[in-house]
């Protein structure tokens, strides 16, 4: 189910791709369908108790006609079905949601513009969108729990690990000659999201990713 990512030279598609040899649905990248976040559901899908803090659960990511949609269970109502036929399934840690805090600390930053970048859908930059997906892996704020292959499109599944919403990030393929250009880029936006933060009432933030 996992396996490493290294930034290497493949060519960034959006086919409409059929199921794959697992079985599992595959993962539709059209326009209606974007790039999303799913948080956790309240309580599970099966017997409807709600979650506690800490409580290890079920989650599975599905795609109908209105986009992406997201399912979890506690682990007591999991059962073999709740397995089959999903983009992707995974157990994980349910966390309540967290209020905003005061302040935002630099990786904050990274997690703003990805979420902004994302949320835009069409014009979304998937290379940057790509980058900043690896520094929060790195920093510990996402977690791979999926990675989807079909011919050259490659789709990585991430979950935040505090809020455990789901991100969905293509895989632009990368190749060396084009690292530099996107750091730049990356870099640049950075400091426009740190700025735009810093003029919001919570306070001037921090320019670097310390």
């Amino acid at each position: 189910m996992y396996e490493n990512h290294p930034v290497n030279g493949r060519t960034l598609s959006r086919p409409r791709v059929g199921r794959n040899d697992s079985g599992k649905q595959p993962l539709l990248m059209n326009r209606e369908d974007c790039w999303d976040i799913k948080g956790p559901g309240p309580a599970c899908a099966a017997c409807s108790r709600r979650f506690t803090d800490g409580q290890k659960i079920l989650s599975r990511l599905d795609q109908g006609q209105g986009g992406y949609y997201r399912t979890d269970f506690c682990i007591g109502c999991a059962r073999d079905e709740h397995r089959q036929n999903a983009i992707s399934v995974w157990t994980g840690t349910y966390r309540p949601p967290v209020p905003s805090r005061p302040t935002v600390v630099p990786r904050e930053v990274a997690e703003s513009l990805l979420r902004r970048l994302i949320q835009q859908c069409d014009t979304a930059d998937p290379e940057v969108s790509f980058v900043l997906a690896i520094m929060l892996e790195r920093k510990k704020v996402l977690a791979e729990r999926e990675i989807q292959r079909r011919d050259s499109l490659k789709i990585l599944v991430y979950e935040h690990r505090r809020t455990g919403e789901v991100f969905i990030v293509p895989d632009p393929q990368l190749t060396v000659d084009r690292l530099e250009s996107v750091g730049r880029r990356v870099s640049v936006l950075l400091e426009e999201e740190a700025a735009r933060l810093a003029a919001e009432p919570r306070g001037r933030l921090p320019t670097s990713l310390g």
